[in-house]
C-alpha cells in the first residue's frame, strides 16, 4: 500500500458510472514519471480532462498540494459531529461510499473542494509557480473606494484565472453525462467556486509622511479559506433537498412549503443517514470511541453524539503550562503542571445493533 503521506493529499474527481469520487496523488508523481505517464493512468478522468492535466502539470501539481487544505477545512467544520468527513486510509475513493449518496454531506465536499481548488490555484498564481498565470492583469491604473482615490499596486490574486480553470477541470466529468446527479454536482460545484470569489478583500498600504496616507496602493487578496468553509457549512445547514425537473434541465424544491433553491445554495436529493452505526453501504463508520463533551447540550454532546448508547469515561493525565511569569527581557517562564482530564468517547453498539447494519 501507498504511504500515508501519499494518500492524503489527492485531488477531487468525479467517478466512473458509479458516481465515485477520485482522489490522485499527482503532485507526488508528475516530477518523476512525467505527465502524459501519471495523466494516462488516473481512473476516472474523460478525454478533456487528461489533454488539460498533461498540458498543464504544473496546475495540477498546484491543484494536488490544495487538496489537503480543503481535506482539513472539511474535517475542522465537522469536528463536533456524526459525519467528520473523515477519510479511509486504504480507500481509493477518500471518503468511501458516503459520496456515493446524493446527500447534503457529498453536496458539502463537491463544494468545498471546488473551492480548494480554485483556492490553490489563485494562490499559486500570485506566487507565480505556474505558466498560464499570474497576478490580476485587469487591476491596473487608479481606482476608488468609499475612503477616495487609490492607484493598483502590488500583485492583485487572479480569482478569475482560477475559477475559470477549476470550471473547465472539474465540471468536465459533469458535462459528459445527463442525470440528476450530474446537475447536482454542477450545481454545488459552482457553488464552491463562486463561495472563494465572495471573500475577495481591498487591501492597501499607506504612503505620506507619517503614514499620513495621502496616497494608498491597494490590491485585491483573498481571505483565509477558513471564511470560505465557515460559509459553505451554513449553505450546508440550510441545504435544499430538490428534485430534477420534467425537462432535465434543472430542480424544483421536494418540498413546496420551501423557497426554490438559488445558484448559492448547496442541493441535494437523498437524505442522509443518521452515521450512527457502521454501515458500509451507506459509507457510515459510525461514532463508536468517538470523543464527546459529557456537558454539551449540541451535537458535541455525548447524548447526541453516540446517538443514546452511552459512553465511557477515562482519566488521564495532562501536562499543562502554569504559574508562568515575564521574565526580563523577553521571555515568559511557565512550569509544568499535571492535571488529572476526563475524557468521554462513545459506547459501541451492542452486537445485535452492529449486525442489522453491516
Amino acid at each position: 500500500p501507498e504511504p500515508r503521506s501519499q494518500r492524503a493529499a489527492r485531488p477531487l474527481w468525479h467517478g466512473d458510472s458509479a458516481n465515485t469520487v477520485y482522489f490522485v496523488s499527482i503532485s507526488l508523481y508528475i516530477g518523476a514519471l512525467g505527465a502524459r505517464v501519471i495523466c494516462d493512468n488516473i481512473p476516472g478522468l474523460v478525454n478533456k480532462q487528461r489533454q488539460l492535466c498533461q498540458r498543464h502539470p504544473d496546475i495540477m501539481q498546484a491543484i494536488g498540494e490544495g487538496t489537503k487544505e480543503w481535506i482539513r477545512e472539511c474535517q475542522h467544520q465537522f469536528r463536533h459531529h456524526r459525519w467528520n468527513c473523515s477519510t479511509l486510509d486504504r480507500d481509493h475513493t477518500v471518503f468511501g461510499r458516503v459520496l456515493l449518496r446524493s446527500s447534503r454531506e457529498a453536496a458539502f465536499v463537491y463544494a468545498i473542494s471546488s473551492a480548494g481548488v480554485v483556492y490553490a490555484l489563485t494562490r499559486a498564481c500570485s506566487q507565480g509557480e505556474l505558466k498560464m498565470c499570474n497576478c490580476d492583469p485587469h487591476k491596473r491604473g487608479r481606482a476608488s473606494d468609499d475612503k477616495g482615490e487609490f492607484d493598483w499596486g502590488g500583485c492583485s490574486d487572479n480569482i478569475n484565472y482560477g475559477i475559470k480553470f477549476a470550471k473547465a477541470f472539474i465540471d468536465a466529468k459533469e458535462r459528459t453525462v445527463r442525470d440528476a446527479r450530474a446537475l447536482m454536482n454542477l450545481h454545488n460545484n459552482q457553488c464552491g467556486r463562486t463561495a472563494v470569489k465572495r471573500f475577495m478583500k481591498l487591501e492597501c498600504k499607506c504612503h505620506g509622511v507619517s503614514g499620513s496616507c495621502t496616497l494608498r496602493t491597494c490590491w485585491m487578496a483573498m481571505s483565509d479559506f477558513r471564511k470560505t468553509g465557515d460559509y459553505l457549512r451554513r449553505k450546508y445547514n440550510g441545504a435544499i433537498e430538490v428534485t430534477m425537473n420534467q425537462d432535465g434541465t434543472g430542480f424544483t424544491v421536494a418540498n413546496k412549503a420551501f423557497r426554490k433553491a438559488t445558484k448559492n445554495d448547496l442541493v441535494y436529493f437523498e437524505n442522509s443517514p443518521d452515521y450512527c452505526l457502521q454501515d458500509k453501504s451507506a459509507g457510515s463508520l459510525g461514532t463508536a470511541g468517538r470523543v464527546c463533551n459529557r456537558t454539551s447540550r449540541g451535537t458535541d454532546g455525548c447524548e447526541v453524539m453516540c446517538c443514546g448508547r452511552g459512553y465511557d469515561t477515562t482519566r488521564v493525565k495532562q501536562i499543562t503550562k502554569c504559574e508562568c511569569k515575564f521574565k526580563w527581557c523577553c521571555a515568559v517562564e511557565c512550569k509544568d503542571c499535571e492535571e488529572a482530564v476526563d475524557i468521554h468517547t462513545c459506547k459501541a453498539p451492542k452486537r445485535a445493533e452492529w449486525l442489522d447494519q453491516t
